[in-house]
């Protein structure tokens, strides 16, 4: 590979590392917010099917990223990303917390009482996240390489859906768990918001396998790349 061809991968490499820590944080600071997704009329454990947090949207993205950059940078770079998340969630919880805890003016547009509300819980938030996201990220690379060694790079279907959904199911259970220990949701929403997060996680992995064979095919084509070859920045 060319200078002028590695530089053009670690630009790449930068940008869904941006992309993934925004997508996290963004996640974290908005989960507050839940909407009803009702393509199905359906009711379990009594709450609607699909009643999840808006905090969900932007969280499979990181997934995605993750599997991306696994399969053409290597195991090395996206647990790189990974690590890179966590402290950019530190960072993120630092600054709410100054945030919260300076006294607001008087004429103010955005009060104490308001602040608190929207980001307040966003401090209990990012670190149960934190606790799974470093867990589930960490299982969901670790899974996708078994897969990947063991299909010799072949059948990139499976990995990515394999490795998503049960590390996508850790992460579910574990956050939820979390959010209803801190009492920020109620335990009786406990197993219907499981189901829909989880079910919704999966659908989104299912839909995203597409898009994966796309930035694989496009990193292969514009990089050469042989089946299981992954680039090296260094």
């Amino acid at each position: 590979m060319t200078l002028k061809d590695k530089l053009a991968a670690q630009r790449i490499y930068l940008l869904l590392g941006a992309l993934f820590i925004t997508s996290l944080v963004v996640s974290n600071l908005i989960f507050q917010k839940f909407f009803y997704w009702y393509p199905f009329n359906i009711e379990i454990f009594g709450n609607k099917l699909f009643e999840i947090s808006v905090g969900i949207l932007p969280y499979p993205i990181t997934f995605l990223i993750t599997d991306l950059i696994s399969e053409i940078y290597g195991k090395k770079r996206a647990n790189d990303v990974v690590v890179i998340g966590i402290f950019a969630s530190l960072f993120s919880l630092l600054i709410i917390f100054t945030a919260d805890s300076v006294p607001a003016t008087s004429w103010s547009y955005v009060d104490d009482k308001t602040f608190k509300t929207v980001f307040g819980n966003s401090m209990i938030a990012v670190f149960a996240s934190m606790l799974t996201y470093l867990f589930a990220q960490f299982v969901d690379i670790q899974i996708y390489h078994f897969w990947k060694r063991l299909t010799k790079g072949k059948h990139l279907w499976l990995r990515n859906n394999f490795s998503t959904w049960f590390s996508q199911f850790v992460d579910t259970f574990t956050i939820v768990f979390l959010l209803c220990s801190f009492g920020i949701i109620d335990w009786a929403n406990f197993k219907g918001l499981l189901v829909s997060g989880f079910l919704f996680k999966v659908i989104v992995a299912a839909c995203d396998t597409p898009l994966l064979y796309l930035g694989v095919y496009l990193f292969r084509k514009r990089f050469n790349l042989k089946v299981n070859e992954d680039i090296d920045l260094l």
